[in-house]
């Protein structure tokens, strides 16, 4: 399997699918490709199981697993998020490789601001996206962002733990949600107790994860978490709409006051075929923005701020970003259009800024 895995990671694979009936599967820039000729057997499945599940108690009781989360490691070759599931009765294993090297922001293709985002003495910032577009990496670039500017504790609540972070100038305390602390809610409301400058949460799944993030930043902490929403508009939208309505005023009156931004991603194929190439929406909170947030009717004037905030703040839409990409050779047009928030719109943009370059060249 190692011989796999090694070969999956030189083909440049995000994840790998291990089912019974099935051959090796590797994520490939996006498509999912055969990896091997031989179909495993359920006792094969099982027997890789019991392999990557890292403690006794655990493999014990394997044929009672129906989902299972957990992280494994092969030194020289890297650390994986393993997910061991049931289906049809039998095993099957998706395995996330996780990067040995956290990479920087340029690396990812996100926008200078995000830097200054990381560098927020205090509030919320959430990182949003489907699964698989890249949130945890984003996240541990802004740690490590920390970790080399700022001598801080930084205390992360995972599950699993990915990226591994060494003490450089801060201090990072990285915690698993059922083996260092039973739950998020646990291990959060512990972690306002434990001196933290930075809380990283994993992922804010119900109202008292989000309710006890939000007085995290309340009194003066800097939290970082990820929402699963396609755009900073929606997250607004959903993160209130999770609690039951007779809280909901009180709550946009909190987020209004501790939310600093909200950096959305999708991971699109490149133009040269060579991977996949990343967009990203960055919405700071300005006044204006504070003002949408209070007043439900004002969401959808969120975007126009945005783009209009693009010089003065470094926000960007999504439909922004994808015209640079576009602009750039490293994303097909119809790949972006596809992608953009507002394909016709995106359309008629592209179309303006293509007349305004032939006229510019006239001149």
């Amino acid at each position: 399997m190692e011989k796999i895995l090694r070969t999956a990671i030189e083909r440049g694979a995000s994840d790998l699918h291990i089912k019974a009936g099935d051959v090796f599967r590797a994520r490939v820039h996006g498509d999912l490709v055969p990896m091997t000729k031989q179909l495993l057997t359920p006792e094969q499945t099982r027997e890789v199981a019991l392999r990557l599940i890292p403690n006794e108690r655990d493999r014990n009781n394997i044929d009672r697993i129906t989902d299972y989360d957990c992280a494994w490691g092969v030194p020289g070759l890297g650390r994986f998020r393993v997910n061991i599931l049931r289906q049809r009765g039998s095993f099957m294993i998706v395995l996330r490789i996780i990067p040995v090297e956290i990479p920087k922001f340029d690396e990812l293709g996100l926008p200078e601001v995000v830097a200054d985002i990381s560098s927020m003495p205090r509030g919320m910032v959430l990182v949003t996206g489907v699964t698989g577009s890249g949130k945890t990496t984003t996240q541990a670039a802004m740690i490590n962002h920390i970790n080399q500017k700022f001598r801080k504790h930084v205390i992360t609540l995972e599950n699993p733990i990915e990226y591994l972070h060494r003490d450089i100038n801060c201090s990072i305390t990285q915690r698993e949600v059922g083996s260092d602390t039973s739950s998020f809610q646990t291990g959060l409301r512990a972690a306002l107790r434990e001196d933290p400058d930075v809380i990283l949460i994993g992922e804010m799944r119900d109202t008292e994860t989000i309710d006890t993030a939000i007085k995290a930043t309340e009194t003066g902490h800097l939290v970082i978490s990820t929402l699963h929403t396609p755009d900073a508009a929606t997250t607004i939208s959903r993160t209130i709409s999770v609690f039951p309505p007779e809280e909901q005023e009180m709550l946009r009156v909190r987020l209004a006051e501790s939310l600093v931004a909200v950096i959305s991603q999708r991971l699109l194929p490149r133009k040269d075929g060579s991977g996949r190439q990343l967009a990203a929406e960055v919405m700071r909170v300005t006044g204006a923005i504070r003002d949408c947030i209070l007043d439900p009717k004002k969401i959808g004037e969120i975007r126009d701020l945005m783009e209009e905030g693009r010089q003065q703040y470094g926000m960007q839409t999504f439909d922004q970003h994808l015209m640079d990409l576009v602009n750039k050779n490293l994303v097909e047009y119809e790949t972006a259009k596809y992608a953009a928030s507002n394909p016709a719109d995106f359309e008629l943009k592209m179309k303006t800024l293509g007349q305004d370059e032939l006229v510019q060249e006239l001149i």
